[in-house]
């Protein structure tokens, strides 16, 4: 019993020593970002993205969707957006329906568009929701009401999903 406590503390002292580290990647790749050094910003996020990380996954399909740092690649771009939205990264959401809206890197769907647009404008801080409401509106301006109530039920059915 007094093992597996010691195991177990010695466990949590190793992934909260990791945390320090993942943190300062991330500032380090989102400076790298910010100053427009996007290779230096791919190569410091791709790591902590392909770790879960889901702002350095955003920001990554970002750098795919307009091949800034890395090639243009939608599909790869698609990719790093859903592993974010999936973790509720409102920005990765708001992307990831734009990205369905217009088949780009995905086949195209005005009713899963609705359905991450809708997550964005729910998950968004009170500055972006309003914007996000706006697309999200425009899209489902494209749906009869059993599409758009689909793409609801679709969003529900993720927010009713426990985290992962």
């Amino acid at each position: 019993m007094m093992i597996a406590r010691q195991l177990l503390v010695g466990l949590m002292l190793l992934v909260a020593a990791g945390e320090p580290a993942k943190a300062d990647a991330l500032a380090s790749g989102l400076a790298a970002y910010r100053r427009g050094d996007y290779v230096a910003a791919a190569a410091r996020l791709s790591p902590l993205a392909e770790r879960g990380v889901p702002r350095a996954q955003a920001i990554l399909g970002y750098l795919y969707q307009y091949g800034r740092g890395v090639p243009q690649n939608y599909v790869l771009a698609a990719h790093w957006y859903e592993c974010a939205a999936e973790q509720g990264d409102p920005a990765a959401q708001y992307q990831l329906g734009l990205m369905f809206d217009k088949g780009h890197g995905v086949p195209r769907s005005s009713v899963i568009a609705y359905k991450w647009l809708n997550l964005a404008a729910a998950h968004a801080t009170r500055g972006e929701r309003d914007y996000y409401t706006r697309v999200r509106d425009a899209v489902a301006s494209k749906l009869n009401n059993a599409q758009k109530a689909e793409g609801q039920a679709r969003a529900y059915d993720w927010w009713a999903l426990p985290p992962p």
